[in-house]
């Protein structure tokens, strides 16, 4: 009988914990589905996860937020953004991601240009680095929470000196046979969303760099998420493929 007690509060808990997680997945998957990818100083990738846009997200402003000069700072006051826009994914992806944690955003142009993004992760805008934006590959003309997204748009956010660097997109196959030799292929795209092919960008597994059109030959012993580097570009998506019917985990890692 003195069990009693301990077993139904292990299993309130368990219950309380599961609604919890319940309602924080259907919260995350509202709206259009759209890709977000984070990646940081250095090329290290704070982010890449596909979730729901929908929705209103709040976002509390930072007097240390003075990326943009003295006297810059956030209120500290929280403001309401759209979900289904650029400044709404990251934000909204902060909630459920550590490594985007915090966001310092300032509110000081908030009449005339919007909100400014300075920190992600805490990692600050300074000098001649700053977080950037690209939709779809290509740097939009507007502030972040002025972009609307729509299904399956690729949201970039990433952290460089101006002018930013190219961006890699990585393809290959969906799925492999072990020890038999495929071919990816790399992209770059320029600010203004100028498509060409990647030359001497290193993959993990490939024989070697890509040649002239972006092309290298990848052999694989079991599943694993590509992605593909080159100087101080920005690192492509992290591509999965499957080996022999075994897929990589769903941890994005």
């Amino acid at each position: 009988m003195p069990r009693l007690i301990p077993v139904r509060l292990a299993a309130a808990c368990a219950l309380a914990i599961a609604l919890v997680m319940s309602s924080a997945a259907l919260a995350f998957a509202k709206g259009p589905i759209v890709d977000l990818r984070v990646v940081g100083s250095g090329g290290k990738v704070l982010a890449e996860k596909s979730f729901g846009s929908g929705g209103e997200v709040s976002v509390k402003t930072s007097p240390k937020a003075t990326c943009f000069g003295p006297g810059t700072g956030g209120s500290g006051k929280s403001v309401a953004v759209k979900g289904g826009t650029a400044l709404g994914m990251l934000i909204l992806g902060a909630k459920f991601i550590a490594a985007l944690k915090p966001l310092s955003v300032t509110d000081s142009f908030v009449e005339e240009f919007g909100l400014g993004l300075c920190g992600i992760g805490g990692l600050e805008g300074k000098g001649k680095s700053s977080w950037y934006l690209k939709v779809n590959h290509k740097s939009p003309s507007v502030g972040g929470e002025a972009v609307k997204v729509r299904k399956g748009d690729d949201v970039l956010w990433a952290y460089g000196s101006y002018p930013y660097p190219d961006e890699l997109v990585l393809s290959a196959p969906d799925e492999v046979q072990a020890g038999v030799p495929f071919g990816i292929r790399v992209f770059a795209y320029d600010e203004k969303g100028k498509k060409t092919p990647a030359a001497g960008a290193t993959v993990s597994g490939a024989s070697g760099p890509t040649d002239s059109q972006g092309r290298a030959m990848v052999t694989l012993s079991g599943p694993a998420r590509l992605i593909a580097r080159h100087g101080k570009d920005t690192p492509s998506n992290r591509e999965a493929v499957c080996v022999g019917g075994e897929c990589p985990d769903s941890s994005g890692k």
